[in-house]
């Protein structure tokens, strides 16, 4: 018998999180409900995957993402009204796998999360190659740690994120909208200019790995 998937709804909108609740459930998937960030602990290891409300009643829930998942690393769709692109990014790189902005379709919210779950399961099914070395360079995916030269380099999660795709693939060529969908998990993020910003702060602080623009086409790390 195949286990159930099981989703946690964090959400303090009450109409919302029922209607929303009622489709998932519809849909196959066991579900957990927080109203509130103090409830969020007990229940993050239960779950494959979290929908997760922005704005909670003690704050910005961006504040303890990335303690919710030092937890359990699991898929999180950050859901909320606040739809800047400083918002957007900084939702992602407090530890978000996508994000999407309230009002939302119901349907693309479950596609995401099917996506996501796909693409956790073959994470998970990778795991045991955890690390990659390209040169200089190396990263081990389980720890998200990353030393160059002998010597640890700190990055966001975007960053490693970003740092990762190109070193799993060193040598292809991405354009900036393929790196969009690979990395920060959707088609149609704002902006490529945010491609161009992550690549040169990994340049900044990995001056000795060669990320390569290929003017007009996209990127590529250079094989050693």
């Amino acid at each position: 018998m195949t286990q159930q998937t099981t989703l946690l709804l964090v959400e303090d909108d009450a109409n919302l999180a029922d209607g929303l609740l009622a489709s998932l459930e519809q849909n196959g998937y066991k579900c957990l409900y927080a109203d509130c960030a103090g409830k969020v602990e007990a229940l993050w290891e239960k779950a494959d995957l979290v929908v997760l409300d922005r704005q909670l009643p003690e704050g910005d829930s961006m504040e303890w993402l990335p303690a919710w998942k030092k937890i359990k690393e699991v898929p999180v769709i950050m859901l909320t009204a606040m739809v800047s692109v400083r918002d957007r990014v900084g939702g992602l790189d407090s530890g978000a796998t996508d994000y999407m902005t309230k009002p939302f379709a119901e349907a693309e919210l479950l596609a995401r999360i099917r996506v996501h779950l796909r693409r956790s399961v073959t994470e998970g099914e990778t795991s045991a190659v955890d690390d990659i070395v390209v040169g200089k360079l190396r990263i081990n995916l389980s720890t998200r740690s990353v030393i160059c030269s002998e010597s640890e380099v700190i990055l966001t999660r975007t960053e490693f994120d970003l740092l990762a795709f190109l070193a799993k693939n060193a040598g292809r060529v991405f354009t900036r909208d393929e790196l969009l969908d690979q990395v920060w998990g959707y088609n149609h993020y704002p902006t490529t200019r945010t491609v161009d910003t992550h690549v040169l702060q990994l340049r900044q602080k990995l001056p000795e790995v060669e990320i390569e623009t290929l003017r007009g086409v996209g990127y590529r790390m250079k094989m050693h």
